[in-house]
């Protein structure tokens, strides 16, 4: 269990919780993360509740769970260095037929989306995020034991000291709850490449 007290908000939400084994969160309407790509637009208003650590090799891990109301609405980890620069995976509820399992990595301002389509009654997931130096593995777990490689990155901005976290948001007119447990954050589960 990583210490939540030394935490901080990008973007603190109005309504949220955080106690000593979770927090939650209480989405506000046309709140995103995105950057330019095919769209054309910036959104970059998400609340995002995060930590700090100059440790170059790591593992975070966190149980999410949420009931989504509107398309979008989507709750799950990320790498927020600054608007332009920042990583995020999560479920992103499309509607009662499939969401979309998916990570976001924006580098120099440009988003790219990674995803594939899961049952739209997903309303858990595990995500464990792993760093090596700028590199990232983030991958996911329907029990939390049993983990899929979701994709291997690299944050060019990710040099030194990182922050990383949780994040929750509802693109369109939308507000639900995410609830966010079982932190833990450990030695790096990512094993070097042979």
């Amino acid at each position: 269990m990583t210490d939540l007290g030394k935490w901080f908000w990008i973007r603190q939400p109005e309504k949220f919780s955080v106690v000593r084994d979770g927090v939650s969160i209480v989405t506000e309407p046309h709140t995103d993360l995105w950057q330019r790509t095919y769209y054309g637009f910036c959104n970059d208003n998400a609340p995002v509740f995060q930590m700090r650590t100059g440790e170059k090799y790591f593992s975070f891990s966190v149980r999410t769970r949420f009931e989504p109301k509107r398309r979008f609405d989507q709750c799950g980890i990320a790498v927020y260095i600054d608007g332009e620069n920042w990583l995020k995976a999560s479920v992103e509820y499309e509607n009662e037929r499939f969401g979309r399992l998916g990570s976001v990595v924006t580098n120099g301002g440009y988003s790219d989306w990674a995803t594939t389509d899961v049952p739209g009654v997903v309303r858990e997931m595990y995500y464990r995020l792993s760093r090596r130096e700028s590199d990232f593995l983030i991958e996911c777990s329907e029990n939390g034991r049993d983990w899929r490689q979701m994709r291997i990155c690299r944050l060019v901005a990710a040099d030194g000291e990182i922050p990383f976290g949780i994040y929750a948001c509802s693109p369109e007119d939308s507000s639900f709850t995410a609830e966010f447990s079982e932190f833990e954050l450990t030695d790096c589960k990512w094993n070097a490449h042979e």
